[in-house]
């Protein structure tokens, strides 16, 4: 439960969230991300395999969603914005299949590119479940290489970048880690004056980008310290943004909710707008990254979209596996929290 301080001062500027809300579809955001295909494969337990101590499963139904980077893109997309994608993709069905759902979504596909040395990421995990029983899933098989993308394909994505950043509100980097977001690129990125970060690692590498979003894990790694106490928390914030040289430094807790430092010294607390109905946190960072550009560029001030962020991510975490919202699913969530 949310106290009743925390309640009015969210009553009083709910009218400004839902003007930034409505803004959101004016956004133009380019999104630069480690794009990986998610792969959902269910089926029913038969029997143990005679072969091996293995279950056979009668397959019922695969499911293929944006994951990784492009689950970020995706949920930016959803929330209304017009999203230009930049990455790489395998020459293989799951890289068609990714391109695929972000061009019925509407998602400018003109800056991914074809990387003929390396797979499309991507994560399948087999499900099973027995007659009348919960599904569980069983194993997971992730296809990547861990070579760097070709240098000359860096360079044209790099190039992509500079030839389109001129013509977008912010720039988002979604690092996973996968060999995207090479040193040509993020000195591409980084020409834009609103950039926001969400890296799994190696933050000093964006060193001068407007805003990042590290988790607590991702924070306590750069920071070179456990941050579990009230005068650890505030030392991190100053210490990452010093590491940056950001303009913001918001710090994902999980059920503690998020803080928001600032290069002026000052930090703010949201509590976490749901604590209960937590069914899977896959991809609530994506989440948060994308409805918080939205407000940043819809006008809202850094507190504002965390908030909004807070508020998107609140209720992808009550659907299993990697989800994502809508303003109408926002708008209502937010209804439901100030209603007496």
């Amino acid at each position: 439960m949310l106290d009743a301080a925390f309640i009015n001062q969210l009553r009083a500027i709910a009218p400004r969230l839902h003007q930034w809300m409505d803004g959101f579809r004016q956004a133009r955001v380019l999104v630069v991300g480690d794009l990986t295909l998610d792969e959902f494969l269910t089926g029913e337990v038969e029997r143990v395999s005679r072969e091996a101590p293995v279950l056979i499963l009668r397959h019922e139904l695969t499911r293929q969603i944006p994951g990784g980077g492009a689950n970020a893109i995706y949920n930016l997309a959803t929330l209304g914005a017009n999203v230009k994608a930049v990455g790489l993709v395998g020459k293989d069905g799951q890289g068609e299949v990714l391109r695929g759902i972000f061009t019925s979504a509407g998602i400018d596909t003109n800056g991914i590119l074809v990387d003929g040395d390396r797979p499309t990421v991507t994560k399948t995990r087999i499900s099973g479940h027995a007659r009348q029983s919960v599904t569980q899933q069983i194993v997971r098989i992730d296809r990547k290489s861990d070579d760097p993308p070709d240098l000359e394909l860096q360079l044209q994505l790099a190039a992509y970048i500079r030839q389109q950043i001129g013509s977008v509100d912010a720039v988002v980097c979604s690092d996973y880690g996968d060999g995207v977001l090479s040193q040509p690129v993020i000195e591409a990125v980084l020409q834009h004056p609103c950039t926001i970060i969400d890296t799994q690692k190696d933050l000093h590498r964006y060193a001068g980008a407007t805003l990042f979003t590290p988790n607590l894990p991702e924070a306590e790694k750069a920071a070179g310290y456990a941050i579990t106490t009230s005068a650890s928390l505030p030392q991190a914030g100053h210490d990452l943004l010093q590491l940056t040289q950001a303009e913001q430094m918001l710090i994902t807790r999980g059920d503690e909710g998020m803080s928001l430092f600032s290069r002026d010294g000052s930090h703010e607390t949201i509590p976490a707008f749901n604590r209960t109905d937590v069914y899977d946190v896959t991809g609530a960072g994506d989440t948060v990254v994308a409805a918080l550009t939205l407000g940043l560029i819809a006008g809202a001030s850094p507190i504002e979209a965390a908030m909004l962020g807070n508020l998107a991510a609140s209720l992808v975490v009550r659907q299993f596996g990697t989800a994502t919202t809508t303003v109408g699913a926002m708008k209502t969530a937010l209804r439901s929290l100030l209603e007496p």
